[in-house]
C-alpha cells in the first residue's frame, strides 16, 4: 500500500498447520499458528529501506491447549525492525 511517494504499508498473514501432533514440541493437529501484521518502510532508495512494524501471533486449535497446559501464553505481540537491502 504506498501511502507517499517512499512510504509504503506491507500487511503480512502467515498461517500454520500440521498433520499429526507431536507433543515434544508442543504442536497440535490441524490449524496450530496465525500471524498477523504490518510493516511500514521508508524508501531512502528502491534498494535500501528501513522498516518498523508490528506482527500479532496467536495458537489455535490442540497447539493453544498444549501451551495453555504446560502454562505458555497462546497470544503474543512483537515490534519488529529491520532493513530491507537488495542490489
Amino acid at each position: 500500500m504506498l501511502l507517499t511517494n517512499r512510504l509504503i504499508a506491507t500487511p503480512r498473514f502467515e498461517a500454520e498447520g500440521y498433520v499429526k501432533d507431536d507433543e515434544e514440541t508442543g504442536i497440535g493437529s490441524g490449524l496450530a499458528e496465525l500471524t498477523l501484521g504490518v510493516r511500514v518502510r521508508y524508501e531512502i532508495r528502491r534498494e535500501f529501506a528501513p522498516y518498523a512494524g508490528v506482527e500479532w501471533t496467536g495458537s489455535t486449535g490442540d497447539t493453544a491447549d498444549l501451551a495453555r497446559a504446560a502454562g505458555e501464553p497462546v497470544r503474543d505481540t512483537r515490534l519488529v525492525a529491520g532493513l530491507r537491502v537488495w542490489f
